[in-house]
């Protein structure tokens, strides 16, 4: 009686579901049939009424006063507000459901600033505090207390909040501002995930209110880079075993779901911010980001300075577009920007062929099953018909059963999917070559089938071995975990590059961290190996190094909790690496040494950036003066500081002015840009008594001089500025040199302060 009972409750539960569910794609398609769409609307702050702070309330109700006085509209239009985020904090604005006629109207309201359809901004999908010198019970990790009492804010696709990794075990409660609350039913929130909250769908019409678990696996997997905690035994597919640990093991998390499989909504982006400087994070990570846009009409860009202007540090990835030039996201100087590069770990497959050469490749996969010993018929995909079938596509492989296939990245499907066709078509394993574009950048994927993932260089060589013979053989050699390659770190290909599109002054991305082949927290077993909760997968992507800064500033601001969000970033850039462990320069893809465009200020040192001596502090209204220089006008100034701007009365900078711990200077044919002056200022955070010595390697074709060439200091938070003229030589930007590169150095006894200079030579 009470199983049938029991069903017929499923039964119930289910249909009410099921109406909610069309009762949502219902309303979604009324807005759709009537031109309705989600619009980030931006507007002035109201006339305070006998003081200077709004509440909510008076805020919300300045907002409705924007909104259509008069609307014909259905039942379902009026059932559903208009309104869907009301921003408080980062921003002063909200996103509401409006045609384009009534945003038209709404220009005319006194108070309108300007309007935008939100855009859809797509994902930038253990062993590296090793790699990275943070040894538990030493140094850094230990001094900082690994994170405690920090808060660092992860906006993401969710949470699987059971997992070990977010135990709360040796976390110490949150700190007393903390007001952020936890939408998981029962017990599920503790001292180490002490908020998660859903605002993903709202601003396209889905329900709210629904806990905030992680149905893709990547905000898991984010956000126990930066903050999980120790646990041991953590494999994948049975390699790189050991403990798993994120860069700040006992800071808290706050977590903000703005994303699923279909991409994370500008308005549920600003809402999630809004909510987490309310809730009191100190640290904000956003492994997330669409393409280059005017800071004023880019949202994450006006939430990420509203968050810097209460003290918040923001850390943003670079995106995966490269390796071409300017595909950089997250280009806003107040925000840090991530590139992607390696750590010292690979996981090796090598592809032995029937001539006994053998190249080195990865794979996550390495199965105890496959025969390495019986050589196999070889075949070059591209010979079985046209060029879809090179890259291996969908339903484009025949006649391959049994053999090792060789397969070109590009085409329709992604480096997985083209070992599923080969599975698929009955091939015994897979052989993926890069394109050229990639080089020697490889990466360790979970496959379907045994696979070597080779460099382009390795591929074009067993092209050759193919045409060389009429029965080519190979075998795959799975050698699992291999540590202390001197390459490392060196530059991922897929990393986005600059120089920014949006202010070509500013040197994007900052700095660079771990992101290629990166364990970490996975909702599910990939492998089906384990019934336990312990359960790990291995991504790459800027998403991955985002997070290792985002944790690696936790740890500055618990160790150094009186530096700006400015300081802290100075304190990363000025003490990066710029040789890898070989003792050379770091590489990109094609093992050439990395521009200034791939890797910014180098590659992040967090124990060295916890002394860094000195720092380029700046505070958030040094920002303004550089914004009017960006020939934005007041009233798009003000969309991002929130406040009344009159570039006329406080004038403009340029943008290589901006107090910056590195230089992007352009110099043109016209007389003005071959000779620049600007302004730096330095505050010393190391010893009282220190003296500073300059050391400059030019860039090429370009004098630089500085005054004065020491700087003295006799006490902790003393300031000195310094001035550094750029002049070009005869004949620079004539030969054929597009960019130049060099270094500014202020060297003490015990620092070595680097900023990066880069010239982008003009017509």
């Amino acid at each position: 009686m009470e199983s049938k009972k029991c069903v017929v409750l499923q039964m119930q539960i289910v249909y009410l579901l099921s109406l909610l569910f069309m009762s949502s794609l219902s309303l979604a398609a009324d807005e759709e049939q009537n031109g309705m769409q989600t619009y980030i609307v931006w507007v002035e702050k109201p006339v305070a009424q006998g003081s200077s702070a709004q509440s909510h309330e008076d805020l919300e109700s300045w907002y409705q006063t924007f909104l259509p006085e008069s609307t014909i509209a259905t039942s379902n239009q009026l059932s559903k507000p208009r309104i869907v985020h009301a921003y408080h904090n980062v921003a002063t604005g909200f996103a509401a459901k409006l045609t384009p006629e009534e945003v038209k109207a709404m220009e005319k309201k006194p108070g309108f600033v300007s309007a935008h359809p939100e855009a859809i901004l797509p994902l930038h999908t253990t062993h590296s505090p090793n790699f990275l010198g943070l040894n538990q019970g030493l140094g850094f990790w230990k001094g900082s207390n690994y994170g405690k009492g920090v808060i660092i804010g992860v906006l993401d696709t969710g949470v699987s909040p059971d997992h070990p990794s977010f135990s709360d075990a040796g976390v110490p409660p949150p700190p007393a501002k903390w007001k952020g609350k936890c939408e998981f039913n029962g017990r599920v929130c503790n001292n180490k995930l002490i908020g998660a909250r859903n605002f993903n769908g709202i601003s396209t019409g889905q329900p709210a209110g629904d806990p905030p678990f992680d149905q893709e696996g990547h905000g898991t997997h984010t956000s126990s880079t930066a903050a999980g905690n120790f646990v041991k035994g953590a494999a994948v597919f049975g390699m790189v075993k050991g403990t798993a640990v994120g860069m700040a093991p006992y800071a808290h998390l706050a977590i903000y779901r703005v994303c699923s499989v279909a991409g994370c909504a500008e308005g549920d982006i600003l809402a999630a911010m809004d909510a987490a400087v309310d809730d009191g994070v100190d640290v904000l990570s956003l492994s997330l980001g669409g393409f280059s846009r005017p800071f004023y009409s880019d949202g994450v860009a006006v939430g990420a300075f509203g968050a810097i202007q209460k003290g918040i540090f923001v850390s943003c990835s670079a995106g995966n577009s490269g390796p071409s030039y300017s595909t950089s996201s997250n280009e806003a100087p107040w925000i840090l920007t991530v590139g992607a590069s390696t750590i010292d770990r690979n996981i090796r497959a090598t592809a032995r062929l029937g001539n006994k050469k053998e190249y080195n490749g990865e794979s996550l996969f390495q199965p105890n099953n496959f025969n390495s010993k019986i050589m196999l018929p070889l075949v070059d995909a591209g010979s079985l018909g046209n060029q879809t079938s090179a890259f291996c596509d969908p339903g484009t492989l025949k006649n391959v059963k049994g053999k090792i296939v060789l397969c070109e990245r590009g085409g329709a499907g992604g480096r997985i999917d083209k070992g599923a066709e080969v599975k698929r078509a009955g091939g015994a394993a897979m052989i993926l070559m890069n394109q050229r574009i990639d080089g020697f950048s490889t990466l360790a994927d979970p496959h379907v089938l045994p696979t070597a993932h080779v460099s382009y260089d390795a591929g074009l060589k067993i092209k050759s071995y193919l045409k060389s013979t009429t029965k080519p053989t190979a075998t795959i050699l799975f050698k699992g975990t291999v540590i202390g390659d001197k390459h490392a770190p060196s530059v991922a290909s897929f990393s986005s590059r600059g120089p920014s599109t949006a202010s070509p002054g500013i040197l994007k991305p900052d700095i660079t961290g771990p992101g290629v082949s990166i364990l970490a927290t996975w909702p599910v077993s990939v492998d089906n190996a384990t019934k336990s909760k312990a359960t790990f997968n291995i991504i790459s992507g800027t998403s991955m190094a985002c997070p290792h800064l985002s944790g690696i500033a936790a740890l500055l601001k618990g160790s150094h909790p009186d530096w700006s969000p400015a300081a802290i970033k100075s304190a990363i850039m000025t003490t990066a690496d710029v040789h890898n462990l070989g003792g050379k320069s770091i590489v990109d893809q094609a093992l050439k040494a990395a521009d200034l465009f791939a890797i910014g200020a180098g590659h992040v040192n967090p124990s060295k950036a916890n002394d860094p001596g000195l720092v380029y502090d700046t505070q958030p209204n040094n920002y303004i003066q550089y914004l009017c220089g960006l020939n934005y006008t007041d009233k798009q100034i003000q969309i991002i500081t929130q406040q009344t701007v009159d570039c006329s009365k406080i004038g403009a900078i340029p943008e290589a002015q901006l107090n910056y711990p590195s230089f992007s200077i352009i110099i043109g044919s016209n007389k003005k840009t071959r000779s620049q002056l600007y302004t730096r200022t330095v505050k010393n955070v190391g010893e009282a008594n220190s003296t500073y010595k300059l050391d400059i390697l030019a860039p090429h074709k370009v004098d630089v001089n500085v005054s004065p060439e020491v700087l003295k200091f006799t006490k902790v938070k003393q300031t000195i500025t310094y001035r550094v003229k750029f002049v070009a030589q005869e004949g620079a930007g004539k030969d054929g040199v597009l960019f130049g590169k060099g270094y500014l150095r202020w060297v003490s006894d015990n620092h070595n302060v680097a900023s990066p200079i880069v010239v982008i030579f003009g017509s």
